[in-house]
């Protein structure tokens, strides 16, 4: 959309906490271009690096760091998040100036933010991307989910990555029984497309989220790695400047993949071995892939989601220091996730962002 031939910029910020946030927003930025919008990126550390390999045309802007990471003791995690949040409030703080000084700098005519709570502006259509209306950190599940429903009033609309009936993806997570939210459900969100191609890995070993979890995950599986039969690749789930690739055996390593690359990998791959993250579920889910979940320790959203699908007789999944790579036979017990029709009408979803 163009107004007196100006670009109708619009800003897309994702959190920065694993990778999840920002290849979900690969498509939102994706489908901007097609309707004739131009995106302006913005994130910080990992997820930023990879937006920007992604987009390299595109501005790409820095946004403070929330700095959330996991304990090496999962059961601390809360307890960490607790003690960190002054340093995330001044972060909020700070992108918040960031975006008011940027919506003049840049003539925004929208904002979009994936789970960053003050990437927003009161005088621009804003719009919050999640599918954790409830946010769940057991016993103290009811104020988490109030914090984050106060943040996600100050934006004009909340969009949520799943169906509104049944069968859907997020289950409790994104579907509350009561509500003064503005909520849309705006479908299932995925770069991936399923295509028919030769299997050429019994296994795809994918790894994501913060440290020092995901690093401890991927030292756990190298080692059992070792004594393997079967081809497997191994993308670890590390956005660096060039990307590495490492035979070992049986085993292809890469330190990461951008979108054709990897949903090409996917869909030669027989099996797919990863952690139960929400935009990883909506991947497989579009390639109708099997998988085997070990969800991230101390992540109840991730934990909840890998017993949903388990307990349903969907997706195999075991706890990280439980898990043996014998389980993975279990897989095909499984009849895999739910057929589920989606379609997202982006033109729609964007007229909030029309110049009046």
């Amino acid at each position: 959309m163009t107004t007196n031939n100006l670009p109708t910029n619009i800003l897309v910020a994702p959190l920065n906490w694993g990778l999840g946030h920002a290849t979900r927003c690969i498509l939102v930025i994706k489908e901007l271009e097609k309707n004739g919008f131009n995106p302006i990126i913005a994130s910080d550390g990992d997820s930023l690096l990879l937006l920007k390999k992604e987009f390299p045309h595109l501005t790409a802007l820095e946004l403070p760091s929330y700095r959330i990471k996991y304990p090496k003791n999962p059961q601390l995690f809360k307890w960490k998040i607790v003690l960190n949040s002054a340093l995330i409030a001044k972060a909020i703080i700070s992108e918040k100036k960031l975006v008011k000084k940027w919506t003049t700098e840049y003539s925004l005519k929208g904002i979009i933010s994936d789970n960053r709570f003050g990437v927003y502006n009161e005088n621009v259509p804003s719009v919050y991307i999640t599918h954790q209306l409830k946010v769940m950190s057991g016993n103290t599940t009811w104020i988490t989910s109030k914090i984050h429903a106060f943040f996600i009033k100050k934006f004009k609309e909340c969009w949520v990555p799943d169906v509104m009936g049944t069968p859907n993806l997020s289950g409790e997570l994104g579907h509350l029984k009561k509500t003064d939210l503005t909520i849309k459900y705006i479908g299932i969100l995925s770069r991936m497309k399923k295509v028919i191609v030769p299997i050429k890995y019994e296994l795809m070993v994918l790894l994501s989220g913060p440290e020092p979890q995901r690093g401890l995950l991927e030292e756990k599986l190298t080692k059992k790695l070792q004594n393997y039969t079967y081809r497997v690749v191994f993308i670890k789930g590390k956005v660096e400047a060039e990307q590495k690739i490492e035979q070992i055996g049986n085993v292809t390593y890469y330190n990461y993949m951008q979108t054709e690359q990897l949903e090409k990998t996917f869909n030669e791959s027989e099996m797919v071995l990863s952690r139960s993250g929400y935009t990883t579920i909506m991947d497989l889910t579009k390639l109708e892939k099997k998988a085997y979940f070990i969800p991230t320790p101390g992540q109840f959203e991730q934990e909840y989601l890998a017993s949903k699908y388990k307990f349903a007789g969907m997706i195999a999944s075991s706890r990280q220091h439980k898990f043996r790579f014998e389980h993975l036979g279990a897989m095909n017990l499984y009849r895999g996730f739910p057929k589920i029709k989606s379609e997202t009408n982006w033109s729609e979803l964007f007229n909030l962002f029309q110049s009046e």
